[in-house]
């Protein structure tokens, strides 16, 4: 069947789904029971969904999907109603981004309501990605990456919140927000230098948070590379560490150059992402500006 064939059957499904509605609202269904027509029309309208999916209509699949959902909520089928709602967010994920937030938001107040916080976490992941990719709203993505954060601490998902907390420090640094990205990154290091299994990765925490007391004040950066020592000394023998003693050093000297020549040399065998790459630009623009100021 081709897409204006299944669009077509979809269209036939809604009206009867309709009809079983309207029908269970009768005086006579009421007394013969309303609640097995409004049943079959939850599971028609879901079946008209999936038609307009594979007709790739996705706003009416996810406005079918919606429609299930609703008629769920009024049989006190909450488990029901939150999938319908999860179905039709991701329908809606690509043609409708904010509407599809919505229906996750939907599904989210009944599954928190439920106590199923592990899986309202999850789509409140979903949500933040729909921000950050969607709507580029950075604000709102830190939001709902911190609630989902604090659902799985509250259910001892630990490296599940880490995962999204290392998602918000990330974006806090680029808003500027240092001392919000600071604080996650030395909590998530702290953590994992206690792991063996993460123990690696707690030197690229505490190098990004040393970025970040740059950006900030330099002697900040000193101070807190000193206590990165102390508590990890693993640390210190680190490429980060000794990059960051380098670009300190080339700060003091105000010698660009030196500064340059140092992150190029770590460049050259750890690619720098674009996170780092925006951190340690703004860090060398205070070099310049302050080379600007002595002129």
């Amino acid at each position: 069947m081709d897409q204006a064939g299944k669009e077509k059957e979809a269209l036939q499904l809604l009206a009867e789904a309709d009809k079983k509605v309207r029908g269970s609202q009768s005086f006579f269904a009421g007394l013969f029971g309303g609640s097995s027509r409004i049943e079959e029309a939850c599971d028609i309208y879901a079946r008209a969904a999936n038609m307009f999916k594979m007709a790739k209509n996705w706003s009416a699949a996810g406005n079918a999907f919606c429609q299930a959902a609703q008629l769920h909520l009024q049989l006190q089928s909450k488990h029901d109603a939150a999938t319908n709602f999860v179905d039709a967010g991701n329908a809606f994920k690509k043609a409708d981004p904010q509407e599809a937030i919505n229906c996750l938001i939907r599904a989210i107040e009944i599954y928190t309501d439920m106590g199923r916080f592990t899986i309202a976490a999850k789509h409140h992941i979903s949500i933040a990605e729909i921000y950050e990719t969607e709507l580029v709203d950075i604000e709102k993505a830190i939001a709902h990456y911190e609630q989902a954060a604090d659902y799985y601490k509250g259910e001892e998902s630990n490296s599940s919140a880490n995962k999204c907390l290392l998602k918000v420090a990330t974006y806090a640094a680029q808003l500027e927000q240092y001392q919000k990205a600071v604080e996650i990154y030395e909590q998530v290091g702290t953590s994992a230098m206690d792991s063996p299994l993460l123990k690696y990765s707690a030197k690229e925490y505490f190098f990004k948070a040393a970025l970040c007391h740059f950006c900030i004040d330099m002697l900040n950066a000193k101070l807190a590379v000193q206590k990165y020592e102390e508590m990890f000394p693993a640390f210190m023998e680190s490429r980060e560490c000794k990059l960051i003693k380098k670009l300190l050093d080339a700060h003091e000297e105000q010698n660009i150059d030196g500064y340059t020549d140092a992150v190029k040399e770590y460049d050259s065998i750890s690619r720098l992402d674009q996170w780092l790459t925006t951190m340690l630009l703004r860090i060398k623009k205070t070099i310049q500006g302050e080379e600007e100021d002595l002129r």
